[in-house]
């Protein structure tokens, strides 16, 4: 009989520690709203002066894709970037279908390489963490190398 009483007391003690914060969403995107106050469409209309924070800071993309980092950069985007990632469409993270309408490669590749600092510190990225319900991007330690071919794998996607 004390066997049940503790396992009912442990339990009830689990379940309540697990209950959260019905507005946790809300209250994750007013922590960052009061950082960050454009929302992301305004920010998208100067789109050119965002760089990001991070090793890249600038890139001229070439004028030819290059079919073999497309095909590299799509692998490692469907390995590593698919679980939050739609191409067409919003899902826990944006598409990156015509990302470079959007944003400069510069930013893309800081993003790929550096999204914790990015998040905290770049007035773009804070304001898409709020957008998307305070998820924030998950490092996947990718190369610089890494990084440039999935960003080359985003020109051709439409």
């Amino acid at each position: 009989m004390k066997r049940f009483a503790y396992l009912l007391t442990i339990l009830a003690l689990l379940v309540s520690a697990c209950g959260g914060d019905k507005n946790n969403a809300e209250s994750v995107k007013e922590k960052y709203k009061k950082k960050a106050p454009k929302s992301v469409a305004e920010m998208e209309k100067d789109y050119q002066k965002y760089e990001g924070i991070g090793p890249i800071s600038s890139f001229e993309m070439p004028a030819e894709i290059d079919q073999g980092l497309v095909d590299q950069g799509k692998v490692i985007f469907e390995a590593k970037c698919t679980a939050c990632h739609k191409i067409t469409k919003k899902f826990i993270g944006p598409s990156p279908a015509n990302i470079l309408d959007r944003r400069t490669p510069s930013w893309v590749m800081n993003m790929i390489l550096n999204p914790d600092e990015m998040t905290q510190k770049d007035p773009l990225a804070k304001q898409l963490l709020i957008e998307y319900n305070g998820s924030p991007m998950a490092n996947q330690n990718l190369t610089e190398d890494e990084a440039r071919a999935v960003l080359e794998y985003f020109r051709t996607l439409k």
